[in-house]
């Protein structure tokens, strides 16, 4: 009787290993990086912020500066919150605009949830990582 009670102990403490599994984390919501638009930076300088913080080609950083130009905002990049908030300070940081001798000091950025069916969620590009 002894023998038929260590198998099923032995039994039992294989089945807690399959419990131990840890459950697969839910995804977390996106969230757009936006960048706002002032009179005291240049082309070059947004060119130049969105290829080092967002690693966008230069393309991409073109046509992100012409956006924030022409409607007053563009979407820099689509992330979980997190990170959002992170670039989000980057821009903050990036500093004044050498170019532009009346620039006090860096563009501004907000980040909003991104909303299913955005035009802008996920163009591929290396900076969007939800």
């Amino acid at each position: 009787m002894a023998i038929a009670s260590e198998q099923s102990s032995a039994a039992a403490v294989a089945t807690p290993a399959r419990a131990g599994q840890r459950p697969k984390p839910r995804p977390q919501p996106p969230y757009h990086v936006i960048l706002l638009d002032d009179d005291d930076h240049t082309y070059d300088y947004v060119i130049r912020m969105m290829q080092m913080l967002f690693g966008h080609s230069i393309e991409r950083a073109f046509l992100i500066a012409q956006q924030v130009d022409k409607e007053g905002r563009a979407i820099c990049g689509t992330f979980h919150k997190e990170l959002a908030e992170l670039r989000q300070e980057q821009v903050h940081g990036f500093g004044k605009d050498p170019l532009m001798a009346r620039c006090a000091g860096p563009m501004s950025a907000v980040i909003e949830p991104a909303l299913s069916g955005d035009a802008n969620d996920s163009d591929g590009s290396p900076g969007d990582q939800a």
